[in-house]
């Protein structure tokens, strides 16, 4: 969906207002979507958030998608493969330079020593991606651990302004 609209203000509900009854049919939606690259064997995780916006939170919005992403398909979400290593400004207002940048060696995995990514796919969940900073910084900590291959899911896409 676009970051407008209903997919605005369910994404939003999601995250600010404990809408956890959304994540069924937001999960549904997102599992149809990605079922074309779905593998055996692949592991399905969400992108992490820093523990203190976790504890302010109260629960990983990615998380709970994942884990009904990968329950719809018989499988299992490891929602504690990767970390924020460092706590990050909020990325609200910031230009794609100042994310990518903002998100520089934030991200990593959780067990440094996991050898659980050689030679396998990941399928990365997230709730909104406005420039892919944050997924490309979790892509990039699953490939350096060996993941041969990287999809990415999202409920919601910020449309460009070019």
């Amino acid at each position: 969906m676009l970051y407008e609209g209903a997919g605005r203000k369910m994404s939003l509900l999601l995250k600010h207002s404990d809408r956890l009854d959304l994540v069924p049919e937001m999960a549904k939606w997102m599992y149809q979507s990605c079922k074309p690259v779905l593998e055996p064997d692949m592991i399905i995780a969400p992108v992490p958030l820093y523990k203190w916006r976790l504890v302010r939170r109260r629960f990983n919005q990615a998380s709970v998608l994942a884990q009904k992403i990968a329950k719809l398909d018989s499988s299992k979400a490891t929602v504690d493969l990767l970390c924020r290593v460092r706590s990050t400004k909020s990325q609200k207002g910031m230009n794609r330079e100042s994310r990518f940048i903002n998100l520089e060696n934030s991200i990593a995995m959780k067990d440094p020593k996991t050898k659980s990514l050689q030679a396998r796919s990941v399928l990365l969940v997230d709730d909104v991606m406005t420039t892919g900073a944050t997924l490309s910084a979790c892509a990039e900590a699953c490939r350096q651990a060996g993941a041969t291959k990287v999809n990415m899911i999202v409920f919601a896409r910020v449309a460009r302004s070019e």
